[in-house]
């Protein structure tokens, strides 16, 4: 698989996401780089949908909720993981469907980036189920690729 983010660079997307959420901190979340074929298993295990999809997400935490145990010293919770197809980031921006909009030319490295910012949003609690909430998901994830 090409490796066509560095991962410092994809790790720094996805803390600006848990702050631009107000992510309950100190915490940590997975990133799986993947392809096509375990994003279809996935697909069609977790949401039953056939065929690969871009990314999915997987909290571990209810957005908001407080643990309701301690954890040992030094340990921070984990939110979940965010799998992302880089086979299929690599496809969409490469014909030009990238962006989430179906509509965007850039380089494979922004639509991962894109990626993990959409995953880690969605570990968090953020949506895109109406209008409204895809705005303003869209919105926030365009001001944090324009940050780096």
């Amino acid at each position: 698989m090409p490796r066509v983010v560095p991962y410092l660079v994809l790790a720094r997307s996805a803390v600006r996401a848990l702050e631009a959420a107000d992510a309950r901190g100190p915490a940590s979340l997975g990133i799986v780089l993947a392809d096509d074929a375990e994003l279809t298993e996935l697909n069609r295990v977790h949401m039953g949908e056939d065929g690969p999809t871009d990314v999915l997400s997987f909290p571990l935490q209810v957005a908001g909720a407080q643990s309701d145990f301690a954890l040992p010293p030094g340990q921070r919770p984990h939110l979940g993981d965010v799998v992302i197809s880089v086979e299929r980031a690599i496809e969409q921006a490469a014909t030009g469907r990238g962006g989430h909009t179906g509509d965007v030319r850039w380089s494979a490295r922004d639509e991962v980036r894109l990626l993990a910012i959409h995953g880690t949003l969605h570990l968090c609690g953020w949506d895109h189920a109406d209008p409204v909430e895809e705005a303003a998901m869209q919105a926030l994830e365009r001001g944090l690729l324009d940050e780096a």
